[in-house]
């Protein structure tokens, strides 16, 4: 089994940036794939990127696209999310997410980690 334990959200003003982490533990060998969605109050979770361990490949969705990046650290087993040029629709718990068995989805999930923009 896989562990994910998010950090490094918290309040940041327009404009500015903060980096998520995502520290993988347990089974790390069978993931997959590993991404970023989010929650904001009152609306579904939606995707915000993610990051095939296997093809080393990256996609994002278009709301992120060139102002977010994820990339991992191979050796710590963690993914990151930079996010520079943050908006107030940004605001949401974050999750980091990972695929460990093909064909079946994102199955293993963090607890999530908030971050609030202000205006």
């Amino acid at each position: 089994q896989v562990q994910l334990v998010e950090s490094g959200g918290g309040l940041v003003l327009t404009g500015g940036s903060l980096r998520l982490s995502c520290a993988a533990s347990g089974r790390t060998d069978s993931v997959r794939d590993m991404a970023w969605f989010r929650q904001a109050p009152g609306k579904e979770r939606e995707f915000v990127a993610a990051h095939s361990w296997i093809a080393s490949t990256t996609v994002y969705d278009n709301s992120v696209k060139g102002r977010f990046t994820i990339f991992r650290d191979d050796a710590k087993n963690v993914e990151y999310l930079e996010m520079n040029s943050l908006k107030p629709e940004d605001t949401a718990v974050y999750y980091c997410a990972a695929i460990t068995r093909q064909g079946v989805g994102y199955d293993v999930w963090g607890q999530g980690t908030q971050v609030t923009v202000s205006s």
